[in-house]
């Protein structure tokens, strides 16, 4: 296994990437991004490391699911239950799960009970575009970015006057079917896209067998599936007048079915839906002024069942048979240029928080108030970024937040770039009043101060970038033994991370490497000791090449060791996983893919005691219009 982590790692290093941190190792176009700043600027002008992920690159990689693409990003860790489906949380640069703002289409997501968004719900066939950016980003959308911000953007409509229908299915291993039709159109004003969809595995058991085994890690002992059936739907338009103002409306819908082993004391089954929909109009009063009102909607909806029986009519005196979160949101943004190459943007966000649920939490509902101020400009070789916030939070009164980026441009490509940055995260309803002695109304915010150093280079065939961090987060929340939920004094993580994309004798290569250091810095029994379920060391490679219409490739992900606890008693080995893909474009338009993914059936964990898919295989047959 070592051999195996420092052959990745110095792969990884040697290829080691800015791309400016996009899949694609190169494309004709400097690539645009939005979540950095919430202004529209090229990657290159980010301050901040970030990675892009394309509808191509999703195309190429023919992921099973919206793990599969963020798996081994730089600082992006990833655990899961099980297989399709099953509850997942990605740690962004060795922060909490509930650290990671999630964004669709603009609007923040996420369970309010749990503090998590569910990656497992978002149908990876729905994506248009991922947006990655690490590191702390409070000052500019409040409460939960200690760790950076996901942003994904749902399909959207052509604009070259056309029709266009899509469709694609996939059968594959444990039972794997899929399908999703779509019909998508526009011109130079209008635009939209209707897109419907739909999977469904038998699962394979998650919990690892044996009845000690599965109650030290599992509590019960359920050798049945764990089947998985989704159904999605998405739709979105917009139309932009010849004075430039722009009006879009979006919306998502994912609904999933999912089996796990279970015990009267906590269901077997889940029903979950997750539901986004939002407006955008933007427009200028000023040619140098732009101003963008949004208003948008979350929903997380749970029911949970036992045996076929709804879980609060089965075991009525348990938590919970289901649960409820509703955000409504709305913001007013304002970009002012004030000359060449300095922009000015002031903006006002709002929330309002609800649950609504069968369990008995002593609050329900809590609103946040964020005013934000931002500067960027260029002078010369050198680029600044500045930013302030101040969240007034009905529970936790104010916070404010700030951050500063500085940028030197060097000869041949070469940038230089250091920032600064504070955040803040508000404990969970789940953390402060989960009932049966499950909360802890004592609970503090965390807050946290981050600083990063890095040197990128751009050239025409090949990119790179390392970029080193250290984060301090103060009263870090954390489950102890009884897994009732504590502030930890204090928590450091330092960390480096490698990025590399080229193209080397026709082959595209993107390689990427991740050392981090995710200690707990607090008194106790647990000082020193590793935050639970982060790896210090992870790495992930992308080999593909073109030969006409085959297309060949293979991904190499490498994860070291971890721990599942906070006292790191329970050790999770590392691994390295190997898949492999091809794809066939027999006809204009037409596709045939398919994936073996890990090739090996290598056997890993990242929970304690839940299987992770050894091997499998699926097909794909895609249409998808040229656009000329």
């Amino acid at each position: 296994m070592k051999k195996t982590l420092l052959a990745a790692a110095l792969l990884s290093c040697t290829m080691a990437a800015y791309a400016n941190d996009q899949i694609s190792a190169s494309t004709p176009l400097e690539p645009v991004i939005v979540t950095a700043t919430r202004t529209a600027i090229t990657v290159d002008d980010a301050l901040s490391s970030v990675t892009i992920i394309t509808r191509a690159d999703i195309e190429r990689l023919q992921p099973a699911s919206l793990t599969d693409l963020l798996s081994g990003l730089p600082g992006v860790v990833v655990t899961q239950a099980g297989g399709l489906g099953q509850q997942t949380s990605v740690f962004l640069r060795g922060t909490n799960s509930t650290h990671t703002l999630v964004l669709i289409d603009g609007v923040r997501i996420g369970s309010i009970t749990a503090g998590l968004a569910a990656f497992e719900q978002i149908p990876v066939e729905q994506i248009e575009r991922i947006e990655v950016v690490r590191g702390p980003r409070s000052s500019l959308y409040g409460a939960d970015a200690i760790g950076g911000v996901i942003q994904i953007f749902t399909r959207h409509g052509r604009r070259d006057g056309g029709i266009a229908p899509s469709l694609s299915v996939t059968a594959g291993s444990h039972g794997l079917l899929g399908s999703q039709v779509g019909l998508s159109g526009g011109d130079a004003h209008a635009w939209y896209n209707l897109s419907l969809g739909g999977k469904y595995t038998r699962g394979f058991p998650a919990c690892r067998m044996g009845a000690a085994e599965a109650m030290a890690g599992c509590f019960v002992d359920d050798p049945r599936n764990d089947a998985y059936r989704n159904w999605n739907g998405a739709a979105n338009g917009g139309y932009r007048w010849d004075n430039g103002a722009e009006l879009a409306v979006d919306w998502l819908r994912s609904k999933n079915d999912v089996g796990y082993a279970g015990s009267p004391y906590g269901g077997n089954r889940a029903v979950n839906q997750q539901l986004v929909a939002g407006a955008r109009l933007s427009f200028h009063p000023l040619e140098s002024w732009k101003v963008t009102l949004a208003a948008g909607q979350s929903r997380d909806d749970a029911r949970t069942w036992y045996q076929g029986t709804y879980y609060g009519q089965y075991y009525p005196r348990m938590p919970t048979g289901y649960a409820n979160s509703r955000r409504n949101q709305a913001s007013w943004q304002n970009d002012i240029a004030l000359a060449d190459n300095q922009l000015l943007s002031v903006g006002v966000d709002y929330q309002q928080e609800h649950i609504t649920s069968d369990t008995g939490y002593l609050d329900s509902a809590r609103g946040d108030t964020g005013s934000y101020a931002q500067y960027q400009g260029s002078f010369g070789r050198n680029e600044l970024q500045l930013s302030a916030r101040h969240d007034q939070n009905s529970q936790f009164g104010g916070h404010d937040t700030g951050a500063a980026a500085w940028g030197y441009r060097l000869d041949h490509g070469l940038r230089l770039s250091a920032s600064y940055g504070t955040a803040f995260h508000a404990p969970t309803f789940n953390d402060l009043y989960y009932p049966y002695g499950g909360g802890n109304p004592q609970l503090k915010p965390e807050a946290s101060r981050s600083l990063e150093l890095g040197l990128a280079q751009q050239a025409n065939r090949w990119n790179w970038a390392l970029n080193a961090y250290q984060t301090r987060i103060d009263q870090l929340i954390t489950l102890d033994s009884n897994y009732f939920p504590r502030n930890v004094s204090q928590a450091r993580i330092r960390g480096l991370e490698g990025q590399l994309g080229a193209t080397l004798a026709g082959w595209q290569v993107q390689g990427y490497l991740t050392l981090q250091q995710p200690q707990n810095d607090g008194a106790g029994p647990s000082h020193g000791k590793w935050l639970a379920r982060r790896p210090e060391r992870t790495a992930r490679v992308d080999l593909d090449h073109t030969f006409g219409a085959f297309t060949v490739g293979a991904s190499v992900n490498v994860a070291g060791k971890r721990y599942d606890d906070l006292a790191n008693r329970h050790r999770l080995g590392g691994y390295a996983t190997t898949d492999l893909r091809a794809s066939y474009a027999f006809a204009p338009g037409w596709q045939l893919g398919a994936r073996l993914a890990n090739l090996f059936d290598r056997s890993y964990e990242t929970a304690y005691y839940i299987n992770q898919p050894g091997r499998s295989g699926s097909l794909t047959l895609r249409y998808s219009p040229v656009v000329h």
